[in-house]
């Protein structure tokens, strides 16, 4: 009698990048056209990230509106419409604060379902208390400031720092997005470009008050992952997320143990319900 397991059917190579097309809107049909369908979007995938192409794995806001598998961002993206569609979404989003957006993952453009805020930030973010042993002087001060202020556009945040030039700020304000400590609340063109900053708690205070193991947010990040693309392969995982092979892999397996995903082999794990 065969065993369970060889009576599976195993999805091919081009079953998975068809499940991905579907789930990631890489079809012309499911693009995304407008900041609504993006909202709904990041809500149904829960993380993706804003101006990745198929070079990186992983749901991409650029790739949805492109709707198709094999978008590819060209160098200038001031003059591509999709590239241009794209930053006009991602502002609108952004601004209307529903959605988390910053430099969260790898230092990428990346938005953030409410829900799963609270497991990003145990993955990714310091608690207030370690903020003194972790974070940088430099990021220290800008972030009593924005806590002071509440809300400031680059160029006052730079003055009122005493920072001598945008470079600095800026090494400052990314340390303080991956570690979800300040978000982009808003950006002008006019007079002058800039975005306005803020602290997340501003918009996502019951999200933070919330307190996840880091063994759990890890599994519910993974989870989502896996729901979208339908099976991750080696490495895979700890590719899109930035952490540790082991850590992706202790993640994907607790969702083989509660029976939502199976292994097929070393580093490669499917949708239970695929099979």
């Amino acid at each position: 009698m065969k065993s369970q397991r060889m009576s599976l059917r195993i999805p091919t190579l081009e079953d998975i990048e068809i499940h991905r097309d579907y789930y990631w809107r890489r079809e012309s049909e499911r693009r995304i056209e407008t900041w609504q369908e993006a909202e709904k979007y990041i809500d149904e995938v829960g993380f993706l990230f804003a101006l990745t192409d198929i070079r990186r794995p992983g749901p991409s806001l650029y790739t949805a509106i492109c709707g198709r598998r094999d978008a590819h961002l060209p160098r200038n993206v001031q003059k591509d419409p999709e590239s241009s569609l794209t930053w006009r979404v991602k502002d609108e989003v952004m601004s209307r604060g529903k959605i988390y957006y910053a430099k969260v993952v790898s230092g990428l453009a990346t938005f953030i379902a409410p829900r799963l805020v609270p497991y990003f930030y145990s993955v990714f973010g310091v608690s207030r208390g370690a903020e003194a042993t972790t974070l940088s002087p430099d990021a220290r001060l800008v972030l009593r400031i924005l806590r002071k202020e509440w809300e400031m556009a680059s160029s006052d945040l730079r003055v009122a720092a005493k920072f001598p030039d945008r470079k600095r700020l800026t090494k400052a304000l990314d340390e303080l997005q991956k570690r979800m400590k300040v978000v982009p609340s808003d950006v002008l063109y006019e007079p002058m470009f800039t975005y306005i900053w803020s602290v997340p708690e501003a918009r996502f205070q019951s999200e933070f008050l919330k307190r996840v193991d880091r063994d759990i947010a890890l599994r519910e990040i993974a989870r989502a992952f896996l729901n979208g693309a339908g099976m991750t392969f080696k490495g895979e995982l700890s590719k899109v997320l930035g952490i540790s092979r082991p850590e992706a892999g202790r993640a994907n397996l607790s969702l083989v143990d509660e029976g939502y995903a199976e292994l097929l082999s070393p580093g490669v794990y499917v949708r239970r319900d695929l099979l």
